[in-house]
């Protein structure tokens, strides 16, 4: 069994097309062929069945992709751990974080860590809060931001770098948009625009209003900050956001009003995987976030 036949095996299986894994391979389709070919045979069973015009991993082919996909990540980072220890200031490190981190944060933190290393690489993956974890525990990501931050969990473990005010967004013709402040009950006869279910900011706007005596009437959903902030602007309902995903400046802009009663807030931690130890450079990355948002290197991760 040969490293090259595994690599060709995995790419059947997530193109589903010998044709196509062939073309991003850059190799031979017969080659390709061959090679599954001749894996099937060393194993004695088939690993693919023919389903039209695509190719799928029979059962028991899923139970042996699932086993290989793994080992090749752990060989991908082997290799690049043994790179990282001749050179580790020429390193890769994998971050995760979620849409609303992307507009101001993770720039100004990625461009204060390249001042100091500027030759480290990033990978990037945003993701929502359940497949952050999952890109975490799956080894998909080294580090990752997340929100809210999870208090406990067996196989991630993290600390909370920073704690955010969510502030209201209203349309600039609202009565209440010349306010300093109010209390969320005010906002109680408005129509909301939320981030759509398996978004962490959802929850926390709308327990913020449960807490504040009502629930909140869903005028619509979105996936994107700029989206709500925009349908907001444009007067179709109310919202609640984080400050650090009002930033960026754009002709239409909603009402921004400090929430005095309750008080709104997220928490936005950094998280790795609980049993496993990060690349040099990642850690490296690690020490400096600490750093950034004032905590001790040496402050535990919180399990």
């Amino acid at each position: 069994m040969e490293l090259r036949q595994l690599q060709y095996f995995v790419k059947v299986a997530q193109k589903e097309h010998v044709t196509q894994a062939a073309e991003e391979l850059h190799v031979a389709q017969s080659a390709v062929s061959r090679q599954i070919h001749q894996l099937e045979e060393e194993l004695g069973v088939n690993l693919f069945m023919q389903k039209g015009r695509n190719l799928h991993l029979t059962a028991v082919g899923q139970l042996f992709c699932n086993r290989i996909e793994a080992i090749l990540k752990d060989l991908d980072r082997a290799v690049n751990e043994v790179h990282e220890f001749l050179d580790p200031e020429h390193g890769e490190i994998r971050l995760g974080f979620p849409n609303s981190l992307g507009i101001h944060l993770i720039p100004s933190v990625v461009s204060e860590f390249r001042k100091l290393f500027p030759n480290v690489k990033f990978r990037f993956k945003q993701g929502t809060y359940p497949t952050l974890i999952r890109d975490v525990i799956s080894a998909e990501v080294d580090l990752a931001f997340i929100s809210p931050f999870p208090e406990s969990h067996d196989q991630v473990v993290g600390n909370v770098v920073l704690t955010e005010d969510l502030v209201a967004i209203l349309p600039p013709n609202h009565h209440l948009s010349g306010e300093q402040s109010i209390r969320l009950e005010q906002l109680k006869d408005d129509k909301f625009i939320l981030f759509s279910k398996g978004y962490s900011l959802r929850p926390i706007v709308w327990h913020a209003c449960l807490e504040a005596g009502f629930t909140p009437k869903v005028a619509f959903e979105g996936e994107e900050t700029d989206t709500i902030r925009g349908l907001v602007a444009a007067g179709m309902g109310v919202s609640l956001l984080p400050e650090m995903a009002l930033y960026q400046s754009f002709s239409l802009q909603p009402s921004r009003l400090r929430v005095s009663e309750p008080r709104v807030t997220r928490t936005i931690g950094l998280i790795h995987r609980t049993d496993d130890k990060l690349p040099l450079v990642a850690q490296s990355f690690r020490g400096f976030l600490l750093e950034y948002f004032g905590l001790d290197v040496d402050t535990p991760p919180i399990r």
